[in-house]
């Protein structure tokens, strides 16, 4: 504890630092007023149906990433996932269209180029989501609008409001990566993630100490322990950054090894980090729109859209285990490129023993990188899954989504990167950092630049 004061201490002691931190928490305390900011023509007290709505299913994600701003009707309602999908699109042509791929190249103007893009983009994608959310407003609290106003004058006015709201939201988080302390647009995700834990976390306790007949207490104190594991893999998942010896790849996929020198290739365990499942999530939200724009949220004729629309349902997450491994070796493959890392070896006159360079050291890398990726794959789609396990278990769905998948993953690999540019600062300074010993280990990012 008197450690723990003292680095309070030391931050405040660092002006630059101490800046950059109260910046962050204004514009946070910002992104937080907008989230309770009602869209014009709305009442507020008659958005009931609205909020028994984002209970449950993916609604709840949705409700959950934007911190409340979906169940409010609020000017933020859309959050930040738009930008998050269209860095998602501009990733992938960035993969398999030429002139993106030209565009990474280029450094600092290609990649100014790829956020422009990307911003486009983001617009297009909330000219669709805009109204889809109006009209699932419109059915689901038809009282709600204000008498006299036209719905068409309605639906126009929110939809620039709410793509408005949503580019700001991108802007405040660019303000925070460049004048605060962290990566921005994570930090806004996170928050609007941990706004929902103290309300989730309370009902679960009134409902096990209010059940005594389903274990009360006792099944409570095992949720937190289960809790407990569960965020313990995804620190591990999260700082599996471990660079992989030669002799080990060799003897687990043949070759001799190098007898007397610990030699390293520059692999990663998890390379990946949680960008699989941000991706994945992201083409889940796809069916509520779909159903949306179809019905009105009128789920009821659309059986197997309504089933990819409950993230508790065996064909949402087998959907979605299958789309986190599809993109885990997606993204493996964009982060890491066998060919490049065998071209940099050659010109740094680097090879591995037993291994000719170019296209069979290339070959070598591809071979164990697959090798590596699939287990990596199969834990993070458990992980991602590990809410639908709780719900087996009478956790209350809005408490369950803290036992894994995106929101979990998100929170700890925030938190850690966070704390990672808060000790750098310090030590930069001759301070002590925030632990004794070693160092913290974050992730270059769970969202795209």
């Amino acid at each position: 504890m008197k450690k723990f004061i003292e680095t309070l201490k030391n931050i405040w002691r660092v002006e630059d630092l101490r800046t950059r931190i109260l910046i962050t928490l204004g514009f946070v305390a910002m992104y937080r007023f907008g989230s309770f900011v009602v869209l014009p023509g709305i009442n507020p007290n008659a958005l009931t149906a609205l909020h028994e709505q984002t209970n449950t299913g993916l609604m709840s994600l949705l409700n959950m990433f934007s911190g409340g701003a979906f169940a409010n009707a609020s000017i933020f309602a859309l959050g930040i996932m738009p930008y998050i999908s269209a860095s998602i699109v501009i990733q992938l042509f960035a993969f398999v269209v030429p002139y993106f791929q030209k565009l990474q190249r280029e450094g600092e103007s290609g990649r100014r180029k790829i956020n422009q893009y990307t911003r486009y983009l983001t617009i297009i994608i909330l000219l669709f989501q805009g109204p889809s959310y109006l009209y699932n407003l419109k059915y689901q609290t038809a009282g709600a609008l204000n008498e006299g106003l036209s719905w068409t004058l309605f639906m126009v006015s929110s939809m620039f409001i709410l793509a408005a709201g949503s580019m700001f939201i991108l802007w405040i988080g660019e303000r925070i990566t460049d004048k605060g302390i962290g990566n921005g647009v994570s930090l806004i995700i996170m928050v609007g993630i941990i706004a929902r834990l103290p309300q989730a976390f309370g009902q679960e306790v009134v409902s096990r100490l209010n059940n005594l007949a389903g274990g009360g207490l006792v099944m409570f104190l095992l949720e937190l322990l289960l809790l407990f594991v569960v965020i313990l893999a995804a620190i591990m998942l999260v700082q599996g950054t471990r660079k992989v010896p030669v002799q080990y790849a060799k003897r687990m996929y043949g070759g001799q090894q190098v007898g007397g020198v610990r030699q390293y290739i520059p692999l990663k365990v998890f390379a990946a980090n949680v960008m699989p499942i941000i991706f994945a999530q992201a083409i889940m939200f796809i069916p509520i729109t779909l159903l949306q724009l179809a019905s009105g949220g009128q789920a009821a004729a659309h059986p197997v859209l309504m089933k990819l629309s409950d993230h508790t349902s065996v064909l949402y997450n087998v959907v979605f285990a299958i789309l986190i491994i599809v993109f885990t070796y997606f993204y493996t493959a964009i982060t890491l490129n066998p060919t490049q890392m065998a071209e940099d070896m050659k010109r740094n006159n680097g090879f591995i023993p037993g291994v000719r360079p170019g296209k069979d050291t290339a070959d070598f890398l591809d071979k164990i990188m697959d090798r590596i990726t699939f287990p990596g794959s199969i834990f993070l789609a458990i992980i991602a899954c590990m809410p639908a396990f709780a719900g087996l278990l009478n956790v209350k769905p809005e408490f369950a989504q803290f036992f894994g998948g995106t929101s979990l993953l998100i929170l700890v690999g925030v938190v850690l990167d966070t704390l990672q540019q808060i000790e750098s600062h310090l030590l930069m300074r001759h301070y002590d950092g925030l632990l004794s010993s070693g160092r913290i280990h974050g992730r270059s990012g769970i969202t795209a630049h």
